[in-house]
């Protein structure tokens, strides 16, 4: 059995506007069967839901919370969400009204908590996407290969386990593979340690360069539109995903190519070193810059401009860290403790994604200064 958009009570349903979106209407459902108590079919699966307190999503964070990670992208992030769904529920609150007996003391918090149970719960069907209980209270392991199977005719689900599991012993599955970023915000939790974790960066043209506009236009026309990144963040033109780096010595792969094209386009000094580069992509595959500059003064250059940002970020991680020493809180509450630690988890799964990239930079310079000075003798 599944919980999906076709259980709106039509009465409701007639009230709402067409661009109200899934989520919402899962929520709204959530909140009409709460309300009904025992009285609904899925009380035995609603009686089981997390309340707002056992909820660790930093949606829930309170500002306090929230500072410990303002380093991370998670925090704008958070605010973000936090904006839509306030909106979203400006926007059925004039019909939630209109039913009394369900929404009479309705707030926001009530609308948050359960559009996070749905946003953190639902999966695709189907028919759309719906709310399968008790399938859903399985738990998460990133590298786990356990498969989940919906049977709709029968209305049952199975899990097969990827391994042999003893008595007693839980069996996880994937949810994706996602660093902690994204469990932080979508699922309320985090690992001790995320193979899956990454980083989003900025890089802007300063403003004093007199080659901005020039600089802009190159990348605008070799670039697409602003999109979502693999995780779902917002992800602009200036801003890059890095992951981990496994290979110190290798070939990057982890650091995006875009990032390192950008970095180069950063660094030319000239129109003329512009317009080379558009050129070279003319005759390639239209991408920019993705080849190391001719002139390896500029190629080292480039790649020194990116080492030293990056270096500059860890710099402010290691500070952000540093303040969620246990010292720093002679007194924890229960919500406290666990979210200081998420936190923690975060930015040095963050910060580790960091320093990898910054190995790699540190390399790949070492090696441009060595071309340089053979050419140079």
């Amino acid at each position: 059995m599944q919980i999906g958009p076709d259980n709106l009570l039509p009465e409701i349903k007639a009230l709402l506007s067409d661009k109200i979106g899934t989520f919402a209407k899962l929520a709204i459902i959530l909140l009409v069967e709460q309300k009904m108590g025992q009285d609904s079919e899925w009380a035995p699966y609603i009686s089981c839901l997390p309340q707002h307190g056992e909820i660790h999503s930093t949606m829930f964070w309170s500002e306090y919370e929230l500072d410990m990670i303002r380093q991370s992208p998670v925090y704008q992030e958070t605010v973000n969400q936090k904006a839509k769904i306030e909106k979203d529920f400006a926007a059925i609150l004039p019909a939630l009204e209109q039913f009394p007996e369900f929404f009479e003391s309705i707030t926001l918090k009530d609308f948050m908590c359960a559009h996070f149970l749905v946003t953190s719960r639902a999966w695709e069907s189907s028919k759309g996407l719906s709310m399968i209980p008790f399938t859903d209270f399985m738990n998460h392991n990133g590298v786990s290969d356990s498969i989940v199977l919906f049977d709709e005719d029968n209305m049952w689900s199975e899990v097969i386990a990827d391994r042999n599991y003893a008595p007693g012993e839980e069996v996880l599955i994937s949810y994706g593979k996602f660093p902690n970023a994204t469990l932080l915000l979508d699922f309320g939790f985090t690992l001790p340690y995320n193979i899956h974790d990454q980083i989003q960066i900025h890089l802007n043209i300063p403003h004093h360069d007199l080659l901005r506009d020039l600089k802009f236009e190159l990348l605008q026309h070799h670039r697409t539109p602003t999109i979502k990144d693999a995780i779902g963040f917002n992800c602009s033109q200036d801003t890059f995903i890095i992951k981990e780096v496994r290979s110190p010595r290798g070939k990057g792969k982890g650091l995006p190519q875009s990032l390192r094209a950008f970095a180069r386009v950063l660094c030319c000094t000239s129109p003329q070193e512009l317009n080379d580069l558009a050129m070279e992509a003319a005759k390639t595959d239209g991408r920019l810059a993705r080849r190391p500059l001719k002139d390896s003064r500029r190629e080292f250059q480039a790649h020194q401009m990116l080492l030293s940002h990056i270096t500059h970020l860890m710099q402010k991680y290691d500070v952000a860290i540093k303040a969620l020493a246990p010292e720093n809180f002679p007194s924890m509450s229960n919500t406290f403790a666990p979210r200081r630690q998420m936190a923690l988890d975060l930015l040095t799964g963050e910060l580790r994604v960091l320093k990898s990239a910054s190995t790699w930079l540190k390399n790949y310079c070492a090696n441009v200064k060595s071309t340089i000075h053979c050419q140079s003798r």
